[in-house]
């Protein structure tokens, strides 16, 4: 009976070993498998011109009752607001494949999007008031392929996020300074919007700084395009400050394969172009940082409610192309992508940063 089971303990590691072998070889060829979609592009109408005037297309925005972005984590207070306004663009949380776009009901999409706005979005809450549109997402699958069903989902959701943009500045009004803020196809947005809306503009004197967080800025091929310098000084203003986070070893194959094959904002490519990295521990482009200079990396609980802030954690260093590396991988949760990409906690390794980084910036004159 002992050996009968020793067999079975055996079989199962080399299964477990087997599995680990065949992620590693084909585990990018997998995730776009499972997560693609299987069918054609649906084509919608643009939402009613007057939709993001209804508090409902709103994840946050003042009035909203449960907005998720004014959540703190313990030891942290909103005791009065800066008066900043800030625009935020949530990341993807539409995972599945039966649309290239997510339902504007989509219960766990939304659901989960109230917990990346709690993560994320709450950095900023002590700076003013947060506006974050509800909008008709890219699938997660739609990053995973070049097929031209991709292309059009996302500017499905660009046009929502326009359109909400719109808004947002007739409603703060003319004078108000702006924070602008996005992370993974929100950052993607962010930057066609900082291109589109920004660039060249007035408006462009009223922002404070533009946090593109995880997704990738060529310094030559698009950073030009936007209006905005690369933040080079922790107390500048009316720059971007943009990372991708990776523990060590990292391999951020899976972007740059992507990455290199694309064409940048003013038409040249992409490859091999080195990509904008901000320290959040410093405020400052291409530095490195010890541990003992984070303030405080948030560590998630699943409904955020256990969460907590723990500082000198994790250091931060930009190397290679300009990846964020922060050593050895942090427990954080069970959301880190394959090549040791933790995307998915942009956010919560340098929040505390974060919260200082905005305010320092919106007292900097």
């Amino acid at each position: 009976m002992a050996r009968k089971f020793l067999y079975i303990v055996a079989f199962l590691i080399a299964l477990v070993i087997a599995a680990a072998f065949i992620f590693r070889i084909w585990g990018n060829e997998l995730i776009r498998w499972r997560f693609v979609p299987g069918v054609s592009f649906e084509a919608r109408a643009p939402l009613p011109a007057d939709a993001y005037d209804e508090p409902k297309m709103w994840f946050a925005r003042p009035g909203v009752e449960e907005d998720a972005a004014s959540w703190t984590p313990p030891g942290y207070q909103v005791k009065s607001r800066g008066k900043a306004a800030i625009f935020f663009i949530h990341p993807t949380s539409y995972l599945e494949r039966d649309h290239w776009n997510a339902p504007l009901d989509d219960k766990e999409a939304n659901d989960r999007t109230r917990l990346f706005l709690r993560g994320q979005a709450s950095a900023f809450n002590a700076a003013g008031d947060i506006w974050a549109p509800r909008y008709r997402q890219a699938t997660f699958g739609s990053f995973l392929t070049t097929a031209p069903d991709a292309g059009r989902a996302l500017d499905l959701a660009y046009r929502d996020v326009a359109e909400a943009f719109d808004v947002f500045l007739r409603e703060i009004g003319p004078h108000r300074p702006i924070v602008l803020a996005g992370h993974s196809q929100g950052a993607l947005h962010l930057m066609r919007l900082l291109k589109e809306r920004v660039a060249g503009t007035r408006l462009a004197k009223r922002v404070v700084a533009a946090y593109v967080v995880g997704w990738p800025i060529s310094r030559t091929v698009d950073l030009p395009m936007l209006g905005l310098p690369e933040c080079t000084d922790a107390a500048q203003r009316g720059c971007i400050l943009s990372w991708q986070s990776f523990a060590e070893p990292a391999d951020p194959t899976l972007i740059l394969d992507t990455f290199d094959r694309t064409t940048g904002l003013t038409g040249q490519p992409r490859r091999g172009t080195r990509i904008v990295c901000t320290n959040p521990l410093t405020g400052t482009a291409d530095a490195a940082a010890p541990a003992s200079a984070n303030k405080g990396t948030l560590f998630p609980a699943q409904d955020m409610s256990g969460a907590t802030i723990e500082s000198g954690k994790v250091p931060a260093r930009c190397a290679g192309r300009g990846f964020l590396l922060i050593g050895e991988a942090p427990q954080l949760g069970p959301y880190v992508l394959p090549g040791n990409n933790f995307h998915v906690y942009d956010y919560a390794l340098f929040w505390a940063n974060i919260r200082a980084d905005v305010a320092r910036r919106l007292a900097a004159r």
